[in-house]
């Protein structure tokens, strides 16, 4: 959840000159991280909406976490390595206060001495015969294994995991066979014209090509890392303290911000294309139909990228080898300036590329609708809301209540009886959406209170009185729909205004965030980052957090999700739940909720594919917490043999249909008519609502809606 948060305003509640840290502009990498650390320490004391004591206790916490991040496999670090770093266990808050870099260096240089080691000892165990009928075991659960005590027992380790690879590389070439083969019998079957290569290899022809498939991945794997800025492993240093305040609160380096921004406002200024890294070589992904790769027509999905020139006036920059993150910087530029690029086409002739970088929308940020036929005649419209997106800084900029809003004009304009709202896998976004969406759905009336760090409590309220909306609203919800998602479907509950359909609780991330530059703090230009700050929770109309808790579904379907622990319940550092008092509200509802409950938990008694759904994820998750594996070729293939069996049980579920039938808004049934990877899109968008069960419940949940 993020506030558009004026930093000016709360400066007036605190000594300016306490957070004004009057430092020269570094000269160096170790000088800026060094000042990274003291205004990180200092925003978090001043600035956190629960700031914890800077202490020993506090140090244990950060270490612990330090290394989860790091190494949390505990596959990289000797224990002799552990036993010198638990040396500072106790002083990790001195370094920060000081801005100390000692324990940082130490373990990220012991990092690359393991890693180039352990780089020479795969490429050992590569070069020779790999025996897979021997019996070892592998430990899969980081918590029950110890770090290897010596460099033979790391050299032991890591023959076993590239085992594991091979032995699962091997199995996936098996997999990929068995659905040629099932392909080819259908065709031969309905007799239709046979283009499917069916390549049948012996096991040593899959150990071989296994084998050298897991060489090229743990080399490339090794490379990456080796390239990868040391300034990078600093971020995650820095994590390792923002995070145990909470776990919303994190430093973002000027790259990392970047791509943030970039996500959020659901737009980036480029050429439109996806950069792929195979083998330290980058390649163009997909082309954004017209965008300006794709208006160029001299570029495919497939070419080598060669060298990026962002301006004309600089020189090209040979990117073979560079990281996809790195190359994408370089394409990256102003609107309206000129970048080119020189690729090799797949016939291998070379060709240089120029285009002007335009504004390129990252359309799955967005709203999207469709009508819903259900089997009773009646229409329904279906809205899906991936995120609260909105762009602080464009008046003229995408924002999600907007979407929505054009959304339910064209929906409403096909008359359909009620809207079925998605906030499935929607993790939040901007607090100001929250109520511009609920006032598209009824009158005035207060939608959230904030607290902040000195306990004073605000009412934000929706003001409008003209919603677009006044029929029937199901809410679909799962426990990954977290924070704004949130906020609204608690908003909707509390004013009977909507039912809630779904998982039996939501994510429960109560707190609001906003950025706070820390270059802003200091007497420099340099950017320095941001801290993702953790500045206020949030409560419902009723007085209740949404922390941890999260909202109840009115209608609950459990779930793939529900078995597994998911949810900041789960989370060492999340804040504690509690309770404020309730703001005057007057609940709207004009359903019962019970008789909706009754008639879905008759219906799913004898619901078979609900049944099976519950098994499938049981079985996932029982799979999840298993903690070792035989990486003997026979045990681990008769493992296989029984994993794929209980898989068939379940393969039902792929081919499901729930019955309803989907028609298109006439704008995008005509842009389906020009924009092939629209189509293609839209295709599988439709293909996964016909099999969605829980759409099928919600669809019949508001048709019951008096």
């Amino acid at each position: 959840m993020f506030k558009k948060f004026s930093l000016n305003t709360l400066l007036l509640f605190i000594p300016l000159t306490s957070l004004v840290f009057c430092f020269n502009s570094p000269k160096n990498d170790d000088e800026k991280m060094s000042t990274i650390m003291i205004s990180v320490k200092n925003t978090l004391s001043y600035l956190h909406y629960s700031p914890k004591p800077i202490n020993d206790a506090y140090s244990q916490e950060v270490y612990k976490h330090y290394f989860d991040m790091v190494d949390g496999s505990k596959r990289y670090f000797l224990q002799s390595d552990m036993a010198e770093f638990a040396q500072h266990k106790t002083k990790l808050d001195d370094y920060l206060n000081q801005g100390d870099l000692k324990f940082y260096k130490l373990t990220i240089d012991r990092l690359y001495q393991r890693v180039d080691e352990i780089d020479k000892i795969t490429q050992d165990i590569l070069s020779k015969p790999i025996n897979l009928n021997e019996d070892e075991i592998l430990v899969l659960e980081p918590k029950v294994k110890s770090n290897p005590v010596s460099q033979a027992e790391l050299a032991l380790e890591w023959k076993k995991y590239i085992k594991y690879n091979i032995l699962q590389e091997m199995e996936s070439l098996t997999a990929k066979e068995e659905m040629q083969r099932e392909k080819k019998d259908s065709v031969q079957k309905f007799k239709l014209k046979d283009t499917i290569k069916l390549e049948i290899l012996t096991p040593e022809q899959k150990r071989v090509k296994a084998t050298q498939e897991v060489k090229d991945l743990v080399t490339d794997t090794f490379r990456r890392f080796k390239k990868r800025n040391k300034m990078d492993w600093f971020t995650v240093y820095m994590n390792a303290y923002t995070e145990v305040f909470d776990p919303h609160t994190n430093y973002y380096s000027p790259k990392n911000k970047e791509d943030f921004d970039t996500q959020f406002k659901g737009k980036v200024i480029g050429i439109g294309a996806i950069i792929q890294e195979k083998r330290g070589f980058l390649y163009l992904g997909p082309l954004t139909i017209g965008a300006p790769a794709w208006k160029s027509k001299q570029l495919s999905e497939g070419d080598k990228i060669l060298k990026v020139r962002s301006k004309p006036s600089e020189d090209a920059v040979n990117v073979v080898g560079m990281l996809s993150d790195e190359a994408v910087r370089l394409i990256r530029g102003e609107k309206g300036t000129k970048v080119t690029l020189t690729v090799e086409k797949k016939d291998k002739t070379i060709r240089e590329v120029t285009m002007i970088r335009e504004e390129v929308a990252i359309e799955d940020t967005f709203a999207r609708s469709i009508i819903v036929n259900s089997p009773d005649g009646k229409k329904y419209g279906f809205i899906n809301l991936p995120s609260f997106n909105a762009d602080f800084e464009d008046a003229k900029g995408r924002n999600a209540s907007d979407d929505i809003k054009n959304e339910l004009i064209k929906l409403k304009a096909q008359k359909v009886q009620g809207i079925v709202l998605d906030l499935r896998n929607n993790g939040g976004g901007s607090l100001t959406e929250v109520g511009d969406i609920m006032g598209l759905f009824m009158n005035e009336g207060a939608y959230v209170q904030v607290k902040d760090g000195n306990g004073k409590i605000q009412t934000l309220r929706n003001k409008a009185n003209t919603p677009i909306w006044t029929g029937p609203v199901v809410i679909m919800q799962n426990e990954l729909s977290a924070s704004a998602s949130e906020i609204l479907a608690g908003a909707m509950q509390d004013y009977g205004r909507g039912v809630i359909i779904g998982s039996p609780q939501s994510f429960g991330k109560g707190t609001v965030q906003t950025f706070v530059d820390l270059n802003r703090f200091l007497n420099t230009t340099d950017d320095f980052g941001s801290l993702k700050l953790t500045i206020q929770k949030f409560y419902r109309v009723t007085g209740e957090s949404t922390q941890r808790k999260g909202i109840e579904s009115d209608i609950k379907m459990k779930d793939f999700y529900t078995y597994s622990e998911i949810g900041e319940r789960y989370d060492d550092y999340a804040l504690a739940w509690d309770k404020i008092p309730a703001v005057e509200y007057k609940p709207v509802n004009y359903f019962s909720v019970l008789a909706l409950q009754k008639g879905l938990e008759a219906r799913l008694a004898n619901n078979k594919t609900y049944q099976l759904v519950q098994e499938s994820a049981q079985w996932k998750e029982k799979l999840d917490q298993e903690e070792t594996i035989s990486l003997n070729q026979e045990k681990f293939n008769e493992i296989m043999m029984m994993r794929k069996a209980q898989i068939k049980k379940f393969k039902g579920l792929e081919k499901y249909n729930n019955g309803l039938k989907f028609t298109l808004n006439a704008d995008e049934a005509l842009r389906e008519k020009k924009d092939e990877a629209f189509t293609k899109k839209t295709e599988l968008w439709v293909k996964n609502l016909k099999r969605d069960l829980y759409l099928q419940e919600a669809i019949q949940v508001i048709s019951e809606m008096k």
